[in-house]
């Protein structure tokens, strides 16, 4: 049962990797020469927040997660499926740890570290609009 879950939110994890990317390629050919680089990062976070927190609720039902510690749990493997997909992505393009830890600042508009919370909380967020936490 749990791998069930467990496969099902990694399928669902991968949903949201593909509209954070259609998010950023948004935020940098649209956002960023219309509003600007400071605005288009906060448009962005909010806007890359607002959808994993809708595809936690789409998608809750279909997860059919047992427990409340699933729900939880679910938050947690997307968190860290996020961080581990962040930084190999970022050294394998050649970014340093540094340039890496430039997005967890505020710094600029950035709200990286929003999106990351948003990541961990979605589930037990949508599981609270549901009814069911």
């Amino acid at each position: 049962m749990f791998t069930t879950v467990a496969l099902k939110a990694l399928v669902i994890w991968t949903a949201i990797v593909v509209l954070a990317i259609a998010n950023g390629s948004l935020r940098e050919f649209l956002l960023v020469p219309v509003l600007g680089t400071q605005a288009a990062l906060v448009l962005s976070g909010l806007l890359l927040s607002v959808l994993i927190i809708g595809v936690a609720y789409l998608s809750l039902p279909w997860l059919k997660p047992r427990q409340p510690v699933q729900v939880w749990g679910i938050g947690l493997v997307w968190l860290a499926l996020t961080l581990i997909f962040e930084f190999s992505f970022g050294l394998l393009q050649g970014k340093s740890w540094p340039e890496l830890f430039e997005a967890y600042t505020f710094e600029g508009g950035n709200l990286w570290l929003v999106v990351l919370a948003t990541t961990a909380f979605a589930p037990y967020i949508a599981a609270k609009l549901r009814g069911w936490a």
